[in-house]
């Protein structure tokens, strides 16, 4: 079975290695850029990961967090987010929002191979 996995990451760095390591692993992976389109696309797919880019400005990732979680259909998909290691305010934002994990970019980076195909 494919797994497939919802991403809010808007740096283009970011995005196409995710989508590469994907493409390697076999696994499905969708981005979005806006919160409701996710939400929406978390209810209907029911993914089993969402990643978000906790500096993605397009995006509110504290506001999707709350909602994400708030909702009944969705709150037990696991959420993880990462952030730039210097701004551990934003890591307790998001710890307080509702994420389940949220790691620094460089621990993503190291790690993103194994939180594709096994989760976080």
């Amino acid at each position: 079975m494919t797994r497939n996995i919802l991403a809010a990451v808007d740096d283009m760095f970011f995005a196409a290695k995710i989508r590469a390591t994907a493409e390697a692993l076999g696994v499905n992976i969708k981005f979005h850029r806006q919160l409701d389109g996710l939400v929406n696309a978390a209810i209907e797919q029911s993914p089993a990961l969402i990643i978000v880019d906790l500096h993605n400005e397009k995006l509110n990732p504290i506001k999707l967090g709350r909602e994400l979680k708030a909702n009944e259909d969705v709150k037990t998909i696991p959420l993880l987010g990462f952030f730039s290691h210097v701004q551990t305010d934003l890591q307790r934002a998001a710890l307080d929002a509702g994420y389940d994990r949220v790691i620094p970019r460089s621990v993503f980076s190291r790690d993103l191979a194994k939180i594709l195909a096994e989760g976080m």
